[in-house]
């Protein structure tokens, strides 16, 4: 697949089955995303991917934070994937870099990563939600005082063998500025 092709036909994918990248495969696939834009090169993230047992021990830490009728369909949507791998956003506080730019260089890389995976033709989808909020989650993630869990990407085999479709690019034309700078920027004070 050409990068037009894999960045055009990138969904979401709601159900997946097994086959997930191994932890190898996972690395590998890492190290190509890790290669996205970094000012100052401080690859302010880390993952945590979590597989079988490892997810249901999330789930149940998540579910402590939701009442007991909602406790179980926690559980259930941590399971949705075989791989569950957590983005733990780990500025380097004080830092010349500014926090905005590091957190640019995370998303850069996640964006990247994603697309490795869909042009291995794995399915994902990026996850939010109360997940990033949970004080339960942070202390099992092991997460420092200065880290954010920006969200988990749950990747899988796609459920279903639709061939994905291109999306149509649009008209971007009113997203285009073009640069006209203005007569009073250059007049004497």
């Amino acid at each position: 697949m050409d990068a037009m092709t894999v960045v055009l036909t990138r969904r979401s994918v709601q159900t997946l089955i097994e086959l997930a990248p191994n932890d190898a495969e996972f690395a590998y696939l890492l190290g190509g995303a890790a290669a996205a834009p970094d000012h100052g090169s401080l690859r302010p993230w880390r993952w945590v991917p979590l597989r079988g047992t490892d997810r249901e021990t999330l789930g149940a830490r998540l579910a402590t934070d939701v009442p007991p009728e909602q406790q179980e369909q926690i559980v259930r949507k941590v399971l949705r994937a075989p791989l569950m791998a957590a983005l733990v956003f780990a500025s380097t506080p004080g830092h010349k870099i500014p926090e905005w730019k590091q957190l640019a260089a995370a998303s850069f890389m996640a964006y990247g990563l994603m697309l490795l995976l869909h042009a291995r033709g794995y399915g994902r989808i990026w996850r939010t939600g109360r997940l990033c909020e949970s004080r339960a989650v942070r202390e099992l993630l092991g997460l420092a005082p200065t880290e954010r869990l920006l969200g988990s990407l749950d990747v899988g085999t796609p459920d279903g063998a639709k061939p994905p479709v291109r999306r149509s690019t649009g008209d971007i034309a009113d997203r285009v500025s073009v640069f006209a700078p203005t007569t009073a920027m250059h007049q004497p004070a």
